[in-house]
């Protein structure tokens, strides 16, 4: 059968990597020595390919390993790394990147893989049949449309429940007063993030918890835990006045309450299509989930946009763009009142050449992020492209000043020490760069710088 397959670029692959040391590994693994039984197929449905090969390892039975790349990526080997992707899959999915001849990967039908490549491709099957009953799939593939909306209605009621339950607790909290709570109010508010949970309300959870930490932080707790106060209060409050408000503003208080809306039904309306510029990836560890953000920044229409995904345990999150790099694409918008988290549709090509962004001076990024905070009160960071500015440090901290001084940026204090911000004093040299990063109210955290010189193609130095 003749190879057609499109298939990934080598640096689409090392994207994938968990860390440094498997992308390292990985390369390592990505030549046709240790390799054998290498094959290729289109996935039911020729939503395809799988790829698939034995690397011979330590010991007397080779390491198998197999991916499905018919949608977000899927991984499984024999070796015993808790790494996903393992250096195995990664070392497989580069040797198939190089279409070398002598890797082998004869391409074949589904049903001429091996025995082990088809009997995970049925567990896959089965547990996504599995899934689909247990969110009330019918047997076409459909969602219920009436059990859909009980479930919804449910759980509306749930959440007014609970905002009328939180708007209680924070009254209280003021008619008492934040010194009778004391560096003990953890307790309290521990309390309220969980029956939050209860009330199918995760975006009020997320907020209440965050109230915990703040008692005895410091000397200006107090004022601190009464602007929360007054944040949290808004968005219940605006809830409960639900369809009165603007359209926008409406949409971007459900989302702060934490209704999502499903990628499908984003992705089957309008869509913008842009040459995507590859702003900054960052990864967070939250709970048991890491996530991934992911900025990009349209060049046609200058457009930013902020993708989100997300990992379980000692997994890496799908989506991986690497930064720098330029990604015909069309995104789908979630609503708000100034949207900015997308959802990544049909991509035209593999990722090309970057070039450094255009960006604006402090005085215009600050006007940027006024509007965007009057618009989303409960905004906690703007993306901005800052142009010519120069690392300064100063006696309260790191600054990114104007070059010709016309105004300075403090940069988030949580930043201060790690040895992002050194790298960007390296890069610039004293000399103006131009930098990425998410503008806030404690102050601008770079993620992204471009050397001073005129390097084709453009160099992204992550911070």
């Amino acid at each position: 059968m003749e190879d057609t397959e499109v298939r990934w670029s080598p640096e689409q692959v090392l994207a994938l990597a968990p860390d440094t040391a498997s992308n390292k590994a990985g390369a390592k693994l990505g030549v046709p020595g240790p390799w054998s039984g290498t094959g290729t197929s289109p996935a039911a449905g020729g939503a395809g390919p799988w790829v698939w090969g034995e690397c011979r390892g330590s010991g007397a039975k080779p390491y198998r390993a197999v991916a499905d790349l018919g949608g977000p990526p899927a991984f499984r080997c024999t070796c015993p790394s808790r790494k996903f992707p393992c250096k195995h899959a990664l070392g497989l999915l580069l040797l198939w990147s190089h279409r070398d001849p002598a890797a082998g990967f004869p391409a074949a039908g589904a049903d001429a893989a091996p025995d082990w490549v088809r009997e995970w491709r049925d567990a896959r099957s089965a547990a996504g049949e599995r899934r689909a009953a247990a969110t009330g799939e019918n047997a076409a593939g459909k969602a219920d449309p009436q059990a859909a909306r009980r479930r919804a209605e449910r759980r509306a009621k749930r959440v007014a429940d609970g905002v009328s339950e939180l708007e209680q607790r924070l009254a209280d909290q003021i008619r008492t007063g934040f010194a009778a709570t004391g560096p003990a109010g953890w307790q309290v508010w521990d309390e309220v993030a969980a029956r939050m949970v209860d009330a199918q309300a995760p975006g009020l959870a997320s907020r209440a918890r965050e109230f915990a930490a703040i008692p005895g932080s410091g000397g200006d707790w107090p004022s601190r835990m009464l602007e929360e106060h007054g944040l949290l209060h808004l968005l219940a409050r605006g809830h409960q006045a639900g369809d009165a408000l603007p359209r926008g503003l409406a949409a971007t208080v459900r989302a702060r309450v934490g209704f999502t809306t499903d990628s499908a039904e984003l992705l089957a309306g309008p869509a913008v299509r842009d040459r995507w510029l590859v702003l900054a990836r960052q990864d967070s560890a939250e709970g048991r989930l890491t996530t991934r953000r992911t900025w990009l920044l349209g060049a046609e229409l200058g457009r930013s946009a902020l993708l989100l995904s997300f990992g379980a345990a000692g997994r890496p999150p799908e989506l991986s763009l690497p930064v720098g790099r330029t990604l015909d694409a069309e995104l789908a918008f979630h609503p708000g009142a100034s949207p900015l988290r997308a959802v990544l549709g049909e991509r035209h090509g593999e990722p090309g050449p970057g070039t450094v962004p255009p960006g604006v001076r402090v005085g215009e990024a600050l006007d940027g992020y006024g509007r965007a905070l009057a618009a989303d009160p409960w905004l906690e960071g703007w993306p901005v492209v800052l142009a010519g500015v120069v690392p300064i440090p100063a006696p309260t901290g790191w600054q990114l000043s104007d070059a010709d001084g016309g105004a300075a940026l403090p940069v988030d204090p949580r930043r201060l020490g790690r040895p992002g911000l050194w790298r960007l004093a390296a890069t610039s040299g004293g000399a103006p760069v131009t930098v990425f990063g998410s503008l806030g109210h404690r102050g601008f955290t770079p993620l992204t710088t471009w050397s001073a010189d005129d390097a084709e193609p453009a160099q992204a130095v992550t911070l």
